[in-house]
């Protein structure tokens, strides 16, 4: 009996080292980065803050580290901060804006996750009104995580940061899947360095390294981004061999990201026509949201997928993720949709 390869799109950080990730790994000069000395992490923090023309930058072990660290050094205690509900800080971070900050989030509602500039003012409390929290801070997301994979159109971006300048409010980027959108709009990484005062990259998604993130903004953010990765616990010693994996992902491994947008935009369009599909969120990167039916058996659902080797992840209320990467390949892509016409409800 044959033996079928599983399909895993639960998540674009299930991918493992290519061949060529892997000699860049084994081949990585390093050094104790606690000191500093760690030759490969400091070429990536100088590349990544080159790309973004950013005056420094600095490796964390995981996205959520890197945004709980900016939340911090742009807050006080007590203040408060606007960002989307769906927003990643405040659903898939362990409560850490609370934790770590002590800072409470005011959630505005937008299609697909974004949010405009129109909706920033009217949200911030007035500073004069010390019965509400003082609002010092905006984050976004690009793209969107729970909203699809969507993409800010960069005069939204430039639209927001203009509110915020006006107001005094800092303005923080969750670019978790910001390699995806840039390769998605062509946008010029340097001006996302122009508008925003921190910026987080994630390099174990579709880059496909296994851990890391990278933290860029001025040099007066990322010298007080050093102590509070120490205090979060960050302080990595021989970690270059797992940054010469997030260097390899950024020169090697972006350009392929169209690859996972086409097929997950190929992966829509079938869902769309499927009668068991109530519907499908528009689809702009790797990401795919699509809702059953009421009336389709959950269990019979996810029967049928693990029969078939098939990994998604659910969301709740009948939606549902599946997420494209460089480990999902043209084969398992055609599988895949023959596969999902043979659902019977």
């Amino acid at each position: 009996m044959a033996v079928i390869d599983p399909i895993d799109l639960r998540s674009d950080t299930v991918t493992r080292p290519t061949s060529g990730m892997l000699n860049a790994m084994f081949s990585a000069e390093v050094g104790d980065d606690v000191y500093h000395e760690d030759p490969t992490v400091n070429e990536l923090q100088d590349y990544v803050a080159e790309l973004f023309g950013a005056e420094k930058a600095l490796y964390f072990p995981t996205g959520s580290m890197a945004n709980q660290a900016a939340i911090k050094l742009h807050t006080q205690p007590g203040e408060q901060l606007i960002a989307h509900q769906w927003s990643h800080v405040y659903n898939y971070e362990g409560g850490g804006v609370s934790f770590n900050s002590g800072v409470s989030c005011k959630l505005l509602p937008g299609p697909q996750g974004l949010l405009n500039a129109d909706q920033i003012g009217p949200a911030v409390n007035p500073p004069d009104f010390y019965h509400s929290p003082l609002t010092t801070l905006v984050c976004v997301e690009n793209t969107t995580n729970k909203g699809g994979g969507a993409c800010y159109d960069f005069e939204q971006i430039k639209a927001i940061g203009e509110v915020c300048r006006s107001l005094g409010l800092k303005y923080h980027l969750d670019g978790a899947r910001l390699w995806n959108a840039l390769v998605a709009t062509g946008d010029d990484p340097k001006a996302y360095g122009r508008e925003f005062d921190s910026i987080s990259v994630c390099l174990s998604k579709g880059l496909g390294a296994p851990m890391g993130t990278v933290l860029v903004g001025k040099s007066s953010v990322i010298d007080r981004a050093m102590r509070v990765r120490k205090v979060l616990g960050g302080g990595m010693r021989q970690v270059g061999y797992m940054a010469a994996a997030g260097l390899y992902g950024i020169k090697n491994q972006m350009s392929r990201l169209n690859q996972d947008h086409l097929r997950a935009k190929a992966l829509a369009e079938c869902l769309s026509e499927l009668s068991y599909v109530k519907g499908v969120e528009p689809t702009q990167t790797n990401i795919v949201i699509f809702y059953l039916h009421e009336n389709v058996s959950e269990s019979k659902w996810l029967d049928f997928l693990k029969a078939h080797q098939v990994r998604i992840s659910a969301m709740g209320q009948g939606k549902w993720r599946m997420v494209t990467h460089l480990d999902y390949s043209e084969e398992q892509h055609e599988r895949l949709l023959t596969t999902l016409g043979l659902f019977n409800p």
